[in-house]
């Protein structure tokens, strides 16, 4: 008799903290770093670049991370990867000059990337492959926690017991993903030899999903970066900051509710209720004079945006053949990158352009376009499910 899987063995759990433990020492510091370099006496010019670099450190390495995956033990990657968090963070603390700061947020950015195709890929290797949308799903829930839980605790403590403070706590977060790393007895070695393998920028297979995702990120984060600026401009009477704390919240039921049919139904039911979500979000956006629809906003994006974030990166792994399961993670991931680089800059760039008013509806650009990139490659996303 076939023993059932569990997603609460004890190396899954482990994944699972060791993810939310450096997802919250990345997302503690980045909403504080540009305050603190130029606390430090560092121009704003400069200090925005040392906040951008780890992005950019992160985005120009993924395929590296992922030929790396594939290639050694995930635990001896994921050790490196929680190894270098922890250096820059306490780095951070002796960076009294812009060129150490500099080095350290390159540190940071490359002990993420890291952790990111790691970790993502050694949860997908523990599960069996009919479970592995209930994986990504349980794996984005623990880094929608932290993404919720560290910005928000490091914003309102750092007020009160300083930068210092906030940096050590994030330190000691990458250090006990070293350690929660150390029970974990599968240490997912490696599908093939490394001589077997050529080094590749991409995943082909991956592809298609990883340019969908990215085309649908660029609203998240343009509202993340700028979401504060447009209700401030508008003059709404809205608590802006409930926004990101709803979303998660949405995000986490919806996840817990929904992460037995990740398996189950197809990317392209997943896709044209994202779309639709996509496009309800957008327009609240632009009409919303109150927190209510605000709130149903936020609700609407952790469908539009949320869902997608696990339904993408599980069909970007089914699509991979099981020796090139790091180089799927590493180019779902640029497709991120890519939305998270575009979307503050597309954000920047929009205002100066059009009216205020034009802001979100610039932003259903995407629907036609991910419609056309779906449509051009629905049978191989919608077999993803079907063949496994």
């Amino acid at each position: 008799m076939t023993k059932k899987f569990s997603f609460f063995s004890r190396n899954i759990i482990c994944v699972m903290v060791a993810t939310f433990c450096y997802q919250f020492s990345i997302q503690a510091v980045n909403p504080l770093m540009n305050g603190y370099a130029r606390n430090l006496g560092i121009n704003s010019t400069f200090a925005g670049i040392i906040v951008g670099v780890m992005s950019i450190t992160s985005m120009v390495l993924r395929p590296f991370a992922g030929n790396l995956t594939d290639r050694i033990s995930k635990y001896r990657l994921a050790l490196i990867g929680g190894s270098l968090c922890a250096i820059s963070d306490f780095g951070y603390l002796v960076a009294y000059n812009p060129t150490w700061l500099f080095v350290f947020r390159v540190v940071n950015g490359l002990g993420f990337v890291l952790c990111t195709v790691c970790l993502a890929t050694w949860m997908a290797y523990l599960a069996p492959r009919q479970h592995l949308g209930a994986a990504m799903g349980y794996y984005g829930l623990l880094n929608a926690l932290a993404m919720a839980i560290a910005p928000a605790l490091a914003v309102s403590l750092y007020q009160h017991l300083g930068y210092q403070f906030i940096i050590v706590l994030a330190g000691l977060s990458a250090v006990a993903m070293v350690i929660v790393i150390q029970f974990i007895n599968n240490r997912a070695q490696p599908a093939v030899r490394p001589a077997d393998q050529h080094f590749k920028i991409i995943q082909r297979d991956a592809l298609p999903v990883a340019i969908i995702f990215s085309l649908l990120s660029i609203p998240y984060f343009v509202t993340q970066a700028d979401i504060v600026m447009y209700v401030a401009e508008r003059h709404l009477p809205i608590t802006v900051s409930w926004f990101f704390l709803c979303y998660s919240l949405t995000l986490i039921v919806i996840r817990i509710l929904l992460k037995n049919y990740f398996d189950t139904i197809s990317f392209g039911v997943w896709f044209f209720i994202c779309i639709i979500a996509t496009i309800g979000y957008i327009l609240l956006l632009t009409i919303m004079q109150n927190n209510f629809e605000m709130i149903l906003a936020a609700g609407l994006m952790a469908v539009g945006f949320g869902v997608m974030v696990s339904v993408s990166q599980s069909t970007a792994l089914l699509l991979a053949p099981m020796e090139e399961q790091g180089l799927a993670n590493a180019t779902y991931y640029l497709g991120s990158d890519i939305g998270m680089s575009l979307g503050p800059i597309i954000g920047g760039i929009l205002p100066t352009i059009f009216p205020l008013k034009f802001f979100y509806p610039m932003m259903l650009l995407i629907v036609p376009l991910t419609a056309i990139l779906y449509l051009s490659n629905r049978r191989k996303l919608n077999a993803a499910v079907q063949n496994n």
